[in-house]
């Protein structure tokens, strides 16, 4: 079955219409020129900001003409991440749908439903000729995936709505009301050389098949990290085997939980079984341990046909896997104020050793800002201790909860009289841009809420049909709900 057979047609059809439409972030002049072009085409007015954010306004139907502006608010751009093993150019291609079940997903890439969905929903409210609503500015954003830069360098003097819509969260049955701040930990260090002892074979070692996930909204499920399983592994090495590391390239993107690593190792061939014994039986024991979680998890190593000059120096590689190993990577702290919720959490995203360089990225989140700063300065203290260079950037503030919001009432009202049950009013610990639009636009009432998705900025991304469809008719539900000026 296609996509664009699904229901409610118009929003599955504006979303195969995105899917088509490259746009990873910092990368987004095509899927911004494609959007302006949508405007245009309704003859409706069409804004596009200095830094490339998105406006369309929309006059309200007849009869809502009285009712308060909203702004409907979704980011334009996706986590391009693909699995080791498919073959596909983003720069090239559109995503290949897949409907499933109850469940729509991607053939081995992401599938982009975040934050797709949502900008197709506002797709489908310009683009409607039946549908009652209040005046509308369609609020799409660039970069939300990589620094929020869109909602940073937001011009507020575009807006005029007292209501913001945000349609970014995984959850149909959420309305949440706050969310976490964030801050990029970039580390370097230039680490000596010494030459490849002689008569070694050059090795591979793998460690692949991990779940991974959004390093917010999955980082309180135990999930494996790749590079602090394969760091663990090449620590465990270090007494029991003579090798030399030559590199290793962990991890892929900031915000997503890694799901692989590769190490390169070089080891004489009188101790290669012992390599890999000590390999299997280490990796035997995480595998162990996550056995519940992290059921595909595999470690492979392989020789490799190729001649190595170079290694890490035996000091600095000493320094490098104790640094790692000592790094802050999950939860780090609970909030004390609402169940459930992280309060801060660090994810060790990236490594890459090679070329004689170093290099780290992680990012630490908090919804409390104090939280925060400490939680920054202990991963920037684990690698300066070593003789790191640490650069921080990117600090976007969180969005404080607001338990008397107004629209959070209408909301979750609504959400009582149309479902029989009470909707969970939450705090997430994800980067929404709500924290920092609400600098911008601080009178503005906002709630964020979506449809159910799981497993987003990883392969394994997916989307749920009916979820989509219980999502749009609240949305629908919720714009007659919005009270007169």
């Amino acid at each position: 079955m296609s996509v664009r057979n699904l229901e409610p047609k118009a929003l599955w059809n504006h979303f195969a219409d995105l899917n088509a439409v490259p746009r990873a972030s910092k990368d987004e002049e095509r899927v911004i020129e494609f959007m302006m072009e949508f405007g245009r085409k309704l003859n409706l007015p069409v804004i596009k900001d200095r830094v490339g954010n998105v406006v369309i306004k929309k006059p309200a139907s007849s009869g809502m003409e009285a009712r308060k502006t909203i702004i409907l608010q979704s980011h334009l751009d996706m986590v391009h991440q693909k699995n080791g093993d498919t073959v596909f150019d983003f720069d090239s291609q559109g995503i290949e749908m897949i409907v499933d079940g109850d469940w729509v997903k991607a053939n081995g890439t992401t599938l982009g439903a975040d934050n797709g969905i949502g900008v197709a929903t506002i797709m489908a409210l310009l683009a409607s000729t039946d549908i009652e609503h209040p005046a509308i500015e369609a609020m799409f954003t660039i970069d939300e995936e990589t620094g929020m830069t869109g909602a940073i360098e937001l011009d507020p003097s575009n807006f005029s709505g007292e209501i913001l819509l945000n349609l970014d969260t995984e959850d149909d049955d959420e309305l949440s009301i706050g969310c976490a701040g964030g801050i990029d930990t970039n580390t370097s260090y230039k680490y000596s050389k010494a030459l490849v002892n002689a008569d070694s074979v050059t090795i591979e070692l793998s460690v692949k098949g991990l779940v991974g996930g959004h390093s917010g909204m999955d980082i309180d499920k135990g999930r494996g990290n790749a590079n602090k399983f394969m760091n663990r592994i090449l620590y465990h090495l270090l007494s029991t085997v003579k090798y030399q590391l030559i590199s290793i390239d962990g991890g892929s993107l900031r915000n997503a939980i890694p799901r692989e690593s590769v190490a390169v190792v070089t080891v004489s061939k009188d101790d290669l079984a012992l390599l890999r014994l000590e390999f299997e039986k280490v990796g035997g024991i995480i595998a162990t341990e996550f056995k519940f979680i992290e059921s595909e998890l595999k470690f492979a190593m392989g020789q490799m046909a190729i001649d190595v000059v170079e290694a890490v120096d035996d000091e600095d590689l000493y320094k490098i896997l104790n640094a790692i190993y000592s790094v802050q990577n999950g939860v780090y702290r609970m909030s004390p104020d609402i169940e459930g919720l992280v309060e801060a959490s660090s994810s060790l995203a990236r490594v890459i050793l090679a070329d004689g360089v170093f290099e780290t990225q992680s990012l630490q989140r908090s919804s409390v800002e104090s939280t925060k700063g400490d939680l920054a300065n202990t991963i920037r203290s684990s690698f300066e201790l070593m003789g790191c260079a640490v650069v921080q950037s990117g600090d976007y503030p969180g969005w404080q909860p607001d338990k008397d919001s107004a629209i959070l009432d209408i909301m979750a009202n609504l959400y009582r009289e149309r479902y029989n049950e009470e909707p969970k009013i939450k705090a997430c610990h994800a980067g929404l841009e709500c924290g920092i639009l609400l600098k911008h636009l601080p009178t503005v009432d906002m709630i964020s809420f979506g449809p159910n998705i799981r497993a987003a900025h990883s392969p394994d991304e997916k989307c749920q049909i009916s979820s989509v469809k219980k999502y749009w008719e609240y949305l629908l539900a919720t714009l007659k709900q919005i009270p007169s000026r």
